[in-house]
């Protein structure tokens, strides 16, 4: 029984250490069980598509936007948008108000696995064989600035094994299709699955923006 009830204290103190933040706001979130390390490719060496967002309520989403980073006061974030998604019924929209909350003057979000995890847990997948982040965008008005998407680069006791990103980008009313290439990368370790940042001073009175279908192929 003691034995029993030490194991259950270190499982309830392994939670709470879980969801304990960093200075950045964190949402709200249910964290699923994953697992520590997943690897894609099929016994052929063939990757497979691997989604980090699809729709909300898809089981195939495998990083969670919890990485709030910069004026995170000015961030409001909606995974089950469904106003004019790429594909299925549900896409991300964000929205930026300037107001420089925490006076960085920047915003920025990082998909992570699990939520929260800055490197600080040996998580994340390895998606070797991946040549390419592939996603598509829109803004609300277009003309919308986005000052950086990139994949990788968490750094801490488990970082990532590489970063990649494009930028800066200017978006359109329209859908559009992105890509970070991925090809010489070390992608055996990755917990940051995608980011993206933007300034108040490329955008001075804020934006809403959309993304949709965001995956590793």
């Amino acid at each position: 029984m003691k034995k029993g009830l030490v194991f259950g204290i270190l499982a309830v103190l392994t939670v709470s250490l879980a969801l304990t933040g960093c200075a950045k706001k964190q949402q709200e979130i249910v964290i699923e069980e994953l697992e520590e390390i997943s690897t894609t490719p099929d016994k052929t060496g063939t990757f497979k598509i691997f989604n980090v967002y699809t729709d909300k309520a898809s089981p195939d989403n495998h990083y969670i936007p919890a990485g709030w980073m910069g004026d995170f006061g000015d961030i409001n974030l909606n995974q089950r948008c469904m106003i004019n998604p790429h594909s299925g019924t549900s896409c991300l929209r964000l929205e930026y108000i300037p107001r420089k909350s925490q006076g960085a003057g920047w915003i920025g979000i990082y998909w992570q696995n699990p939520a929260n995890n800055w490197g600080s847990k040996k998580a994340g997948f390895d998606l070797s064989g991946a040549k390419k982040v592939v996603f598509w965008a829109r803004g609300e008005k277009g003309g919308e600035i986005i000052s950086e998407f990139k994949m990788g680069g968490l750094s801490g006791e488990f970082s990532d094994s590489d970063s990649a990103g494009i930028g800066p980008a200017m978006l359109t009313k329209e859908w559009e299709k992105f890509e970070i290439d991925l090809r010489g990368k070390d992608l055996s370790h990755i917990i940051g699955g995608f980011c993206l940042s933007a300034s108040s001073d490329d955008n001075p009175d804020g934006f809403i923006i959309y993304l949709d279908d965001i995956s590793y192929e």
